[in-house]
């Protein structure tokens, strides 16, 4: 199966200079818990999690109304190609502990995002083992080690 068979292609993306407030409220207005940052090419620059709302701006004491999301986002973004085989993504994912991965073109811009629930979604046309191994990596658990 390739990731754009089963990725979410509608995107909510932000540019840099959004505040932190707005973007914390389209997330919510999305049930979604990333939003990537985008330039005015829709190139991939960044992306932020409500993770990263949380612990590098509200406990920061960073005003959310006046600081742009660029101060929190993180800008080493781990992404995939829409024609990748998923076990490739969930390798990235897995490796990367990510739960979401931007899907970008060949130009970096972003064409949609891939989630565990996306893939939990597809389980039934996807590998469980790697399915299994994949959550196992993101969640830093170790069946055979937590089992001795």
């Amino acid at each position: 199966m390739k990731v754009k068979d089963c990725m979410c292609t509608d995107v909510c993306c932000v540019k840099p200079e959004t505040k932190i407030n707005e973007v914390a409220k389209l997330m919510c207005q999305n049930h979604i818990g990333s939003i990537p940052i985008c330039d005015n090419n829709n190139c991939l620059c960044g992306i932020v999690t409500d993770r990263d709302i949380i612990l590098r701006s509200i406990a920061c004491d960073k005003d959310v109304k006046s600081t742009p999301v660029s101060d929190i986002m993180t800008t080493s973004v781990c992404t995939c190609e829409e024609n990748e085989e998923m076990s490739n993504a969930e390798n990235k994912m897995g490796t990367n502990k990510v739960r979401r991965l931007p899907v970008c073109d060949n130009n970096n811009k972003v064409v949609g995002i891939l989630t565990l629930g996306d893939i939990a979604h597809n389980r039934n046309n996807l590998d469980e083992k790697e399915i299994c191994i994949t959550f196992e990596d993101i969640c830093d658990c170790d069946t055979k080690k937590n089992a001795e």
